[in-house]
């Protein structure tokens, strides 16, 4: 309830500004709300409970270990003893995800799979902390980027710390200005990495 009566304040705030300039503001804001990190959070419900909510709330799915369906719906995240279901893929399309939400990753250790398409907020600096994170060093083997027009050549380099990654897939990246370059880095620092490029 109190989050409504903020919420709505804060709309009341927005009226006050030119309609087009309201809507950038309030979806902004909204945005960086959904992404704050709650430590307190996450002591108390696990990373991956923590991360699928913070996922959820920002428009991606997760798909949990020994599950074939997507989670999709916040309200049917499923319930049951503290860390029964660890997230394995990440389907992050469309979504809102910003780099302050990135330290709900820290915690997940068995993530094979992520998917970042059409993420308007994805940056290098959001490619850098996933990379940074020692879990997914170990764990992801699989990373799809498409139609990402904040990320350059300096984010996709920065990949080259995940060392277990088996496949990476780049499409419609308007920022990779150095194609070759950085394809000829990520494979000299990943060598059993089979890299598919989508770049023209």
């Amino acid at each position: 309830m109190m989050l409504i009566k903020h919420l709505a304040h804060q709309a009341h705030r927005f009226q006050k500004l030119p309609s087009c300039q309201t809507y950038r503001h309030l979806w902004g804001w909204l945005n960086a709300v959904f992404n704050k990190v709650d430590y307190e959070r996450i002591q108390a419900v696990g990373p991956d409970r923590a991360a699928s909510e913070w996922l959820l709330r920002c428009g991606a799915h997760v798909r949990y270990q020994g599950l074939d369906k997507w989670q999709q719906d916040y309200n049917g995240l499923p319930t049951g003893p503290l860390g029964k279901y660890k997230i394995q893929a990440i389907d992050a399309t469309e979504s809102c995800i910003m780099k302050q939400g990135f330290d709900h990753l820290d915690g997940l250790e068995h993530v094979e799979e992520i998917k970042f398409c059409k993420c308007m907020y994805l940056q290098d600096e959001c490619l850098q902390r996933l990379s940074e994170i020692q879990n997914l060093q170990r764990s992801l083997l699989r990373l799809w980027l498409i139609s990402c027009g904040n990320v350059t050549d300096k984010g996709i380099v920065a990949l080259h710390k995940l060392s277990n990654l088996q496949y990476l897939f780049l499409s419609d990246l308007p920022g990779v200005k150095e194609k070759e370059t950085t394809a000829q880095i990520l494979r000299k620092s990943v060598p059993s990495l089979e890299l598919e490029l989508d770049l023209e």
